[in-house]
């Protein structure tokens, strides 16, 4: 039972909004508001309408709008902060209007663990959009860490797509389609339960399949088909939900042209897939 102190049982409190910002905006230190619509390049009209996705062109050249990521994470944190905050909810209950507290000090816990430069706090919280404060995120992190026992290392499913990407000597295309489907499964509620090498070998395999055919790619190494199996299906639905409402977020991510349109890419291949060999 959270004590009625707990920075993750508190009751959410109301921040007030800078003058000039509109109500339910933020704006981050640094980076001035863009004018509203950019533009889309050419052919995401007809990319839209090939996938079905044509209710999307409100925020179609938001997907494209050259936009760095918020923090500049590397990929490890993301899978190491989802597996903390697994890792607590497993041990325990929170409130659920402080799960985003708990959600950004996972966060916060895997940048000590996996970043060379940390992000402030303060920059932390304004994923939060005052929420919280930096005093509740701090205590947040020593929650963690309490309950945790500090057992925070975790061999992430990312490097063991690059260990079986380099066994399979599969090409760059391969590995980035690859990539993606292992972070989408990162919202199926299935895929936690799966350890990181199994999702990882099925991402790789279900990668060479979608670029280059049935019966493309090489034989797994770790996990025979059968244990893959129930694997892929569930990135598959994933890939092909599309920019969902409240699960758009990695779809848009890998649909920017920094990762080739990987997301758009790879909705059209799964509903057209292409001729095995021979």
């Amino acid at each position: 039972m959270l004590s009625p102190t707990d920075p993750l049982d508190a009751k959410p409190r109301s921040t007030p909004v800078p003058d000039g910002v509109p109500a339910g905006r933020r704006v981050s230190p640094g980076c001035p508001e863009r004018p509203p619509g950019p533009c889309a390049p050419p052919g995401l009209e007809e990319a839209l309408s090939s996938l079905g996705l044509e209710g999307e062109r409100e925020y179609a050249g938001d997907i494209f709008a050259e936009v760095m990521e918020y923090l500049g994470l590397a990929g490890d944190t993301l899978y190491l902060a989802v597996h903390l905050l697994d890792s607590y909810l497993g041990a325990g209950r929170v409130r659920l209007h402080r799960l985003q507290l708990l959600g950004v000090a996972c966060l916060f816990v895997a940048c000590k663990m996996e970043e060379c430069v940390l992000p402030e706090p303060a920059s932390l919280c304004l994923l939060g959009d005052g929420s919280f404060s930096r005093a509740e995120l701090l205590c947040a992190e020593r929650r963690i860490l309490s309950r945790l026992d500090f057992r925070l290392h975790h061999p992430g499913p990312l490097l063991c797509l690059g260990l079986l990407a380099a066994l399979a000597r599969s090409g760059p295309q391969v590995l980035l389609l690859a990539t993606y489907f292992l972070e989408l499964s990162l919202l199926e509620a299935e895929a936690a339960g799966w350890e990181p090498g199994r999702r990882a070998a099925a991402a790789l395999s279900l990668a060479h399949r979608v670029l280059h055919g049935a019966g493309s790619g090489p034989e797994p190494a770790l996990y025979s088909r059968a244990e893959l199996g129930p694997v892929e299906p569930c990135m598959v639905r994933a890939a092909l939900r599309g920019p969902a409402p409240g699960l758009a977020a990695i779809f848009l991510k890998y649909a920017r042209p920094q990762r080739q349109g990987t997301s758009l890419a790879a909705a059209r291949l799964l509903r057209h897939p292409p001729a095995g060999p021979p």
